[in-house]
């Protein structure tokens, strides 16, 4: 398979390569160099990084305070 760096430094990988290691966009990658290789090394987000910004927005100190309020 061939791919073409862009003239902003960009490479588009192919969609056989995408499908077949269930990459999705914005996967983040480890990049490195092996004497003339660049080798890409997609990284899997944990599943502390998957709960990162679940609860934005919410005040869960203020819900818990009108839950005890309730309660008591």
């Amino acid at each position: 398979m061939l791919a073409r760096l862009s003239s902003k430094g960009q490479i588009v990988v192919p969609g056989e390569v995408r499908e077949s290691l269930g990459l999705e966009r914005g996967t983040v990658f480890h990049v490195q160099i092996e004497g003339d290789r660049i080798i890409l090394q997609p990284i899997r987000p944990s599943a502390v990084d998957e709960l990162h910004g679940m609860f934005a927005g919410l005040d869960l100190l203020k819900e818990l305070e009108n839950k005890r309020r309730r309660e008591g």
